[in-house]
């Protein structure tokens, strides 16, 4: 089978660029051929063996020949780009889909896809219904998010939802968000739960003083906290920052893995606060962030908003416990041998959680917990699942 993959953003920095990523890894593991295009603003694309990678480039830091004068848009911010999609003045947004309608035209013409898989009920999405291929859909809850607030989109989603052959949800908040939203796509919808990449993010032991060391730290602490996300609003950071205020003096280290635009922002909340044990670790590969959930005691997700974040999975697929806000993904995605739910947008909460975690990390089992994940949700189990849709239209 032949199968393009699109995506509204690159590879690296977000959620949707990560399963994007693991699909392609995944569907090339079993033998199908894939293709991939996405937005991109730098010529330094992480390769995936055996896919190729098709880039429209956007303006960024470098001079690339051919790419459009602005940086690719958003729905809120990535790591390399702060520009929101209702930013985009008419004639970029032109310029935006008449670019990826060519990439589009000119990679089905030679590769001769058999199924399109696209990103989000969005743009890209609703271009790639054009071509007369099956088209499924992923959608990952910032699609909705900016269908509530920018009515100039509507015409691209209502396309979308009329012309794909299926919807993937990828949690059980995000399935009720989209029939919520758009009630006539109900025939359309599958829930189809996101996984992790089981070959990158599993149990394995480190010396914590080795792994610190190798970020820069050399200092011993009884316990360490992580955050991995986008430095960005909605993952409330700035909440995670006051409740270090709170149980730092339990000799607690707090390493936050990610970049985005708050970056300076929080640097200066750090200073602020006079925070002494918070070390802010820039952008991770994943093979880092495997070894930074394996010495930490727990992950923390102080999200404001979430789809069902890849980055909890991840967490608990190295046997590491979560402390998670009180949104609505992770209220249905909870177990009590994961960890905590706190109330979101409060610190103290966030802080006692983490505190009351850390001090009964005994009863967590890592191993229970690692196979658990590993038992239901790989991307070897969601692989399996989405082929199936695929074979539907075939």
């Amino acid at each position: 089978m032949k199968v393009l993959l699109i995506n509204q953003f690159p590879l690296f920095g977000g959620g949707s660029g990560i399963y994007t990523k693991n699909l392609a890894k995944s569907l090339t593991t079993l033998g199908h051929e894939v293709q991939i295009i996405i937005p991109e603003n730098t010529t330094e694309i992480e390769k995936i063996e055996g896919v190729k990678i098709n880039p429209v480039f956007f303006k960024y830091k470098e001079e690339i020949p051919g790419q459009l004068l602005f940086n690719f848009p958003c729905f809120t911010t990535h790591p390399r780009s702060s520009l929101t999609f209702n930013q985009l003045t008419d004639e970029q947004l032109k310029m935006y889909e008449d670019a990826f309608r060519l990439k589009m035209k000119e990679i089905i013409q030679n590769f001769k896809p058999d199924i399109i898989h696209s990103g989000h009920i969005w743009i890209l999405s609703s271009i790639a219904t054009e071509f007369n291929i099956p088209t499924i859909v992923s959608s990952h809850g910032t699609d909705i998010l900016g269908h509530q607030s920018w009515e100039r989109f509507h015409k691209y989603c209502n396309k979308v939802i009329d012309k794909c052959k299926n919807i993937i949800t990828i949690s059980e908040s995000n399935n009720e968000q989209v029939l919520q939203e758009f009630p006539e796509a109900k025939s359309k919808v599958v829930n189809i739960v996101n996984g992790y990449d089981q070959e990158i993010f599993y149990k394995k032991e480190y010396k914590k003083e080795n792994v610190l060391k190798e970020i820069g730290i050399n200092k011993t602490y009884d316990n360490i906290v992580l955050l991995s996300g986008r430095l960005v609003h909605v993952k409330g950071i700035d909440i995670l920052l006051k409740a270090a205020k709170i149980y730092e003096k339990e000799n607690i280290l707090t390493l936050i893995a990610g970049e985005g635009i708050l970056h300076k922002e929080l640097e200066k909340q750090v200073e602020e606060l006079d925070l002494k044990n918070v070390f802010f670790l820039g952008a991770q590969t994943q093979e880092e962030l495997n070894k930074l959930y394996n010495i930490a005691d727990i992950t923390v997700l102080s999200s404001r908003y979430e789809g069902l974040a890849l980055v909890i999975l991840e967490s608990l697929a190295c046997g590491t416990p979560v402390v998670v806000t009180n949104i609505e993904a992770m209220l249905r995605f909870m177990k009590k041998d994961f960890g905590v739910i706190v109330e979101k947008e409060n610190p103290k909460a966030l802080a006692n959680g983490i505190i009351k975690t850390l001090k009964e990390k005994d009863k967590y089992d890592s191993n229970k917990i690692a196979d658990y994940m590993k038992k239901n949700y790989t991307t070897e189990i969601l692989i399996n699942k989405i082929v199936d849709l695929y074979k539907t239209y075939l």
